[in-house]
């Protein structure tokens, strides 16, 4: 696939293997019960960023930490089969690759169970010392901060967007402070803030700090930029899973950045990449091509 110039992104950051389920309602007791779907692919917010970015045609990279056991090969494979480059990667001897089991409901709500094992390694010896010529920009995870956090020093010191997914959990203050571009979920910027009202919680931040936003679902996004604080609209589709959904946002925002699209045109090429995932089942499997991602702009002009 022929790439667009500046379209080289680095992720860093959690990897796993998913078994997804579709189920009538999300379980509420202790008792058996019965999925109508399974998917088994792989999942994790870089990997699965990296995916989205692969995808819709850009040249995607992920460091990341699996086991040497059957799950890291299964993981590695799906991602090499999307074309995502995953040869600086750790196989670390005698620790188990993240793997999760997924619900989803007929809603498109989820619950998951998550493993990672809390022996892997988290200082980034092995992480490169330079970023590869032609980088355009690099996008990380809350689940290894150490990792997130070097490759955002290197990132800095480039000149070119370091894109922090802030997901559930509060995030250390120095990727905070390091990263040019953070995106919060809604809980993820609650559990930083301590406040519910958006407006509030990214105001609370030092002026200046970096760019902030915060994905709502199909409210939208909210954008803080120089202190200003402006509203992008979802796109309205019809939901069937919103499994994956916030990591092809993000993919997708760190990839626009990477092409050097505006910020906001960015989060409005990133809604629509995200909306186009929600109307299909599955995490990964659902992220969408550039070509479709393009057509459903057009289309909403």
């Amino acid at each position: 696939m022929a790439h667009l110039p500046g379209s080289s992104v680095i992720c860093v950051g959690i990897a796993t293997l998913d078994y997804i389920y579709g189920v009538e309602t999300l379980p509420t007791e202790g008792k058996k019960y019965r999925a109508s779907a399974l998917e088994v692919q792989g999942g994790g917010i870089a990997a699965n960023a990296a995916v989205a970015i692969a995808r819709l045609g850009g040249a995607a990279s992920l460091l990341t930490r699996l086991g040497d056991d059957l799950t890291g090969d299964a993981v590695r494979t799906g991602l090499v089969r999307e074309g995502v480059d995953v040869a600086a990667s750790l196989a670390e001897a005698g620790r188990r690759t993240p793997v999760s089991a997924i619900m989803v409901d007929k809603a498109g709500e989820r619950m998951i169970m998550s493993y990672s094992d809390p022996d892997m390694p988290t200082e980034p010896p092995w992480l490169p010392k330079l970023l590869p010529p032609g980088t355009g920009a690099v996008l990380g995870d809350t689940r290894w901060e150490e990792g997130a956090l070097h490759l955002f020093q290197l990132a800095r010191g480039a000149g070119i967007p370091a894109v922090l997914d802030g997901d559930r959990r509060p995030v250390d203050p120095c990727l905070l402070t390091t990263a040019t571009h953070v995106a919060f979920s809604e809980i993820g910027l609650q559990e930083q803030t301590g406040l519910k009202d958006i407006h509030l919680a990214l105001s609370s931040f030092t002026p200046g700090c970096c760019w902030l936003a915060v994905t709502a679902g199909e409210r939208g996004v909210w954008v803080c930029d120089h202190g200003e604080i402006r509203h992008v609209p979802a796109f309205e589709v019809e939901v069937v899973d919103t499994l994956g959904a916030g990591d092809v946002w993000h993919g997708a925002f760190a990839l626009a950045l990477a092409e050097r699209q505006p910020e906001f045109q960015a989060v409005r090429f990133a809604n629509a990449a995200a909306a186009i995932k929600c109307t299909r089942f599955g995490g990964r499997k659902g992220a969408p091509t550039r070509a479709e991602v393009d057509q459903f702009l057009q289309e909403r002009r």
